[in-house]
């Protein structure tokens, strides 16, 4: 199929229920699959927005394009949960049905206000030239799902360009805010923009965040600022940033910024720290994070990344959500766990000793070993017999090194590198927690200390085997899907 601008941004009333019922099987039925994260109910999946607490149970959102592996006209699929795990599909929420989001509803938050979910987001309008228009949208959603009373809250101000997107809503003492991602006009760098309203209705700028001295390449995106064991931590997403202001490896990164406190009527971060990655893999971007009313701070990611392609795009049907992460501070580093209601999903329960760890697996387990210390060696993952296809993660607990390579695991994103490293310390045992979902793979290293993520594509080869005696303690679970 020829994608051309005008199949992608083709009304959804456009489409027939044939042809969208052919792409949901298309998506539920591939060998490459997610069983036990949010993904595609059909075509792309990207953005998790809205993510929130509200009428008892916890909601996330993702922005979909449901009818292929391309951006076009974007929308936003609702979930609920109890638990943080499994999830119910309440199906298309946010429709692109207006002049404000005619051209997609782009990213955005939410957050319970009274008895009611409101929504803020970005809406993409071109006009009769192909100019974009980003308008910030408000919206409210109801205790049974509703969404209605779509309505304009701030146009963009003169001093950014177009690109000013991914409202983030918060309150405190009574007065509401709202940072954005931004490319001031003067410049075209990227900042974060600071608003704030009384009523939800009429809003001012503030100013532009101040959390470094470093310019942040040419566009922020996503930008999300919660509380975190008493810190203030500012997640985001640069792009175009100099690899001498932090380095990284992936086409955008996605990094955090922790400071004592944030000053947002002075758009000021209090002692920040240096820029560093949230995640040390392959494609997490577009994280959005909040607080649950008990002050938990949980975040979820998008496994995929921009301007990038993946093998399922020959499916019709790209990218997944991550396990939702609990968030925590340990001697100034974010520390990201799974909720500990993931473990809900477990069975079948085996204790490893052997050094042939399994034969075949469904590809849908979580692995938890210790490697004890002084020992190299290396561990693969989806793999054949020959091991001409593997997932291999090469460990070093003499000299404190973590490598995922991921060369033999199918081709994504080869120009940005095939493996990806992680410092520990030297002389010291490592604890892995690893989670694979048929073509993703999230290892949680040391309690959450390092997150490392991807996306593999090793034709649903299921072994797993160290290359030599290794010293561990290990357990493995067959893991039940979600959806």
């Amino acid at each position: 199929m020829e994608w051309t601008t005008e199949k992608r941004y083709l009304p959804y009333s456009k489409w027939g229920a044939d042809t969208l019922l052919h792409l949901q099987a298309q998506a539920a039925t591939s060998t490459y699959q997610m069983r036990y994260h949010l993904r595609p109910i059909s075509g792309l999946v990207n953005d998790p927005n809205g993510f929130s607490y509200f009428n008892g149970e916890y909601h996330v959102f993702y922005q979909s394009y449901p009818f292929g592996a391309v951006h076009g006209l974007k929308s936003w699929v609702h979930f609920k949960s109890k638990d943080l795990v499994h999830w119910v599909n309440l199906g298309l929420a946010v429709e692109p049905d207006c002049k404000l989001d005619s051209h997609g509803a782009y990213s955005g938050s939410a957050k319970q206000i009274g008895d009611k979910l409101f929504l803020m987001y970005t809406g993409n309008h071109r006009d009769e030239s192909w100019t974009r228009h980003p308008y910030q949208i408000g919206a409210w959603m109801d205790k049974h799902g509703t969404v209605s009373d779509k309505h304009l809250l701030f146009k963009k101000p003169n001093n950014v360009t177009e690109h000013f997107r991914d409202p983030q809503i918060m309150e405190e003492n009574g007065t509401y805010y709202a940072i954005l991602g931004a490319q001031d006009a003067a410049q075209k760098h990227g900042h974060i923009d600071v608003w704030k309203s009384s009523d939800l209705k009429n809003w001012e700028e503030i100013d532009f965040l101040n959390f470094t001295n470093h310019e942040m390449g040419y566009m922020i995106e996503c930008p999300n600022l919660v509380k975190v064991d008493g810190k203030s931590v500012l997640i985001f997403c640069p792009q175009g940033l100099d690899k001498s202001v932090a380095n990284y490896q992936n086409i955008y990164p996605n990094m955090y910024v922790i400071g004592d406190s944030v000053d947002l009527d002075k758009a000021q971060m209090t002692n920040p720290s240096n820029l560093k990655n949230l995640d040390e893999g392959f494609d997490i971007y577009a994280t959005q994070a909040f607080n649950a009313p008990d002050g938990t701070a949980y975040a979820i990611s998008w496994v995929g990344l921009p301007d990038i392609s993946y093998p399922t795009d020959n499916e019709n049907w790209a990218n997944c959500l991550s396990h939702v992460k609990k968030l925590s501070i340990k001697d100034g580093k974010l520390i990201q766990q799974p909720v500990e209601s993931i473990k809900t999903l477990r069975h079948n329960e085996e204790d490893l000793n052997s050094q042939l760890i399994k034969n075949s697996t469904s590809g849908q387990y979580e692995l938890e070993l210790t490697i004890k210390e002084n020992q190299t060696g290396n561990l693969y993952l989806a793999a054949n017999d020959d091991l001409s296809e593997n997932l291999r993660l090469e460990f070093d607990t003499k000299n404190g090194k973590l490598i995922l390579d991921r060369s033999k695991a199918g081709d994504v994103a080869v120009k940005y590198g095939q493996t990806r490293s992680v410092e520990l310390d030297a002389n010291k045992e490592v604890k892995l927690d690893i989670f694979v979902d048929r073509s993703l793979i999230e290892i949680f290293v040391n309690d959450g200390e390092h997150v490392v993520s991807g996306r593999f594509f090793a034709n649903a080869n299921n072994a797993i085997k160290f290359d030599q005696k290794i010293n561990y303690d290990g357990k493995f679970w067959n893991m039940e899907s979600i959806m």
